[in-house]
C-alpha cells in the first residue's frame, strides 16, 4: 500500500475556488464577530496591534504546515506529519486534540449563533437557535464533499463582500460627518490613549485574539480532497497575512473610529461589536444587514469545523489511532461516522445553554485556546522534524517556510506565554490550565489501551 493511499477513498472535489474560501472562512468567524468585544474592552485601540502581532505568528505556523503539505497533501494534514516525523504518541494527540478543538469552537459557534439571533428576538432562547442550525448542517455535511465545499464557498463569499462592505461604508459615513461627533480617528488614542490599560491590558488581550485565529489551520484538513494541492495550498496559506490586515485590523480600525472603544459593550450589551455600533450611532438598517452576515460567519464556521472533524477521525482510523469504523465512506465520499459521532458532542452545547447560558462562551472560548496551542506548538515541532528528515534525505523543499527554524522556536515561545496570560486572565480562563493537563493524561491513557498497529505506516514507501 502507498502511503497516499489513505486519501483515495476521499474524493478530491473541492477546486481551487472551493479551498481560497474554505482557508479565508475557517479565520473569518466568532473570534472577530463576537470575542472581539472582549479583547477591545480589555486592549482598546491597542487590540489591532494584538491581532496584527497574533496574525503574523498564525501565518507562520501556516507556513510551517504548507511546507509539509506541498510535499505530502493528506487528509489530516498535521496529525498525519506528528505520526510519520515524530512518533505514535505524537500522531495520536495531535489527531485527537485537534478534534476535540474543534467539537469545542462548534460549540462556541452555535452558541453565538443564538445570540446574534437574539437581536431581532429576544424572548427565543439560545438553546432552540443551536439546535435547528446543529440539525441542519449536519445534514448537509452528510451529502457530499461538493456540496459541502459550495456551502462554504457562498458562506465565505458573504463574510468577504460584508467586511469589504463595511470597511467601504464606515469610510465613507467617517468623512461626510453621517458617524455623529463621537466618531474620528482621534478615537484611537482620546480615551486613555492607544495603550488605555497599559502594556497588561495589551498582553492580555492576546488570548482572546488568538481564539479568533483558530481554524486557519483548515487548509491543512483540505488538502486530502483539493483537486490541484500543490498550486492551490500555496496561494490559499500566502494569503493569510493580507487578509488579516484587512480583515482583522482594517476592520477594527473602522469601528474603533465610528464609536468609542470603551463604549462598546457597556451594560452587558451581547452581540457583535459590529452590530453595535451601527445600532448605536442610529443605522438600524446597517446593523441589521451585518448581524445577517455575523450568522452567516458562525454558521461557516461550524460548517467547516464538522468537516474537518469528521476528515480527522478518517485519518486517525487510518493510522489505528481510532476504531475502524470512523473510516466508513457513505457513496458521496463522506466519512459519515465521524460526521456522526462529531455532530453528536457538538449538540451537547444546546442542553449547555439551557443549564448555564450566561457562562458557557467564556468556558469554551478558554478550552479552545488551551487546545489550539497544543496543535500550533505540534505543527511547528513536526515542521521542524519534516525539515530534518528532508535534509537527511537531500530532497528538494518545494514550499519552504520562513526563516526556518527561528520562527519555529518564535511561535513556540509567544504560544508559551499566551498559556501564562491565560492564567493571569482570571479563574474563567483558569479552567482550561486545570483541564489540560486531565486532557492530556486522557490521551496518553487512550494510546497505552489502544491495539497497537501490525505495521508502522511510516515505514511504507510512495
Amino acid at each position: 500500500m502507498s502511503e497516499n493511499s489513505q486519501d483515495e477513498s476521499l474524493q478530491r472535489g473541492l477546486k481551487n475556488r472551493h479551498i481560497q474560501l474554505i482557508a479565508l472562512g475557517g479565520a473569518i468567524g466568532t473570534g472577530l464577530f463576537y470575542g472581539s468585544t472582549k479583547a477591545i474592552q480589555i486592549a482598546g485601540p491597542s487590540v489591532m496591534l494584538s491581532y496584527l502581532i497574533g496574525g503574523i505568528i498564525i501565518f507562520w505556523i501556516m507556513r510551517h504546515m504548507g511546507e509539509m503539505l506541498v510535499d505530502e497533501p493528506v487528509s489530516g494534514s498535521f496529525s498525519h506529519f506528528a505520526y510519520k516525523y515524530w512518533g505514535d504518541f505524537p500522531g495520536f494527540l495531535s489527531g485527537w486534540n485537534y478534534w476535540i478543538a474543534y467539537v469545542l469552537v462548534n460549540m462556541a459557534e452555535l452558541t453565538v449563533v443564538g445570540k446574534y439571533v437574539q437581536f431581532w428576538w429576544p424572548d427565543i432562547p439560545v438553546w432552540v437557535t443551536a439546535l435547528v442550525c446543529w440539525a441542519f448542517l449536519t445534514v448537509i455535511n452528510l451529502i457530499h464533499v461538493k456540496l459541502y465545499g459550495e456551502f462554504e464557498f457562498w458562506f465565505a463569499i458573504i463574510k468577504v463582500v460584508a467586511i469589504i462592505g463595511m470597511i467601504v461604508f464606515g469610510t465613507m459615513i467617517l468623512l461626510n460627518g453621517q458617524a455623529g461627533a463621537s466618531s474620528g480617528i482621534g478615537n484611537l488614542w482620546n480615551y486613555g490613549g492607544f495603550f488605555p490599560n497599559g502594556l497588561e491590558g495589551f498582553l492580555c488581550s492576546l488570548a482572546i485574539v488568538m481564539f479568533a485565529y483558530g481554524g486557519t489551520e483548515l487548509i491543512g484538513v483540505t488538502a486530502g480532497e483539493a483537486d490541484n494541492p500543490k498550486k492551490t495550498i500555496p496561494m490559499a496559506i500566502n494569503q493569510v497575512m493580507w487578509r488579516i490586515l484587512i480583515f482583522y485590523v482594517g476592520a477594527l480600525l473602522i469601528i474603533l473610529m465610528i464609536y468609542p472603544w470603551n463604549q462598546l459593550g457597556v451594560g452587558g450589551a451581547e452581540g457583535s461589536p459590529f452590530v453595535q455600533i451601527f445600532s448605536k450611532i442610529g443605522i438600524s438598517s446597517a446593523a441589521a444587514l451585518l448581524n445577517v452576515v455575523v450568522i452567516t460567519a458562525a454558521l461557516s464556521a461550524y460548517n467547516s469545523g464538522l468537516y474537518s472533524n469528521g476528515r480527522m477521525l478518517y485519518n486517525l482510523a487510518q493510522q489505528g489511532n481510532a476504531p475502524g469504523m470512523f473510516k466508513k465512506l457513505n457513496k458521496g465520499g463522506v466519512p459519515v461516522v465521524g460526521i456522526l459521532f462529531s455532530s453528536f458532542l457538538m449538540g451537547l452545547v444546546v442542553f449547555l445553554n439551557y443549564l448555564i447560558e450566561s457562562q458557557i462562551f467564556t468556558y469554551l472560548m478558554a478550552l479552545v485556546v488551551s487546545a489550539d496551542i497544543i496543535s500550533w506548538v505540534m505543527i511547528s515541532v513536526s515542521h521542524m522534524k519534516f525539515r530534518q528528515a528532508k535534509l537527511a534525505e537531500g530532497a528538494k523543499i518545494e514550499f519552504p517556510a520562513v526563516w526556518y527554524p527561528v520562527t519555529n522556536y518564535i511561535c513556540i515561545g509567544f504560544l508559551a506565554m499566551i498559556f501564562g496570560v491565560m492564567w493571569y486572565l482570571g479563574e474563567d480562563w483558569r479552567i482550561s490550565m486545570y483541564l489540560t493537563p486531565i486532557w492530556l493524561v486522557i490521551l496518553w491513557i487512550g494510546y497505552k489501551c489502544k491495539p497497537q498497529a501490525k505495521q508502522d505506516s511510516r515505514t511504507i514507501t510512495r
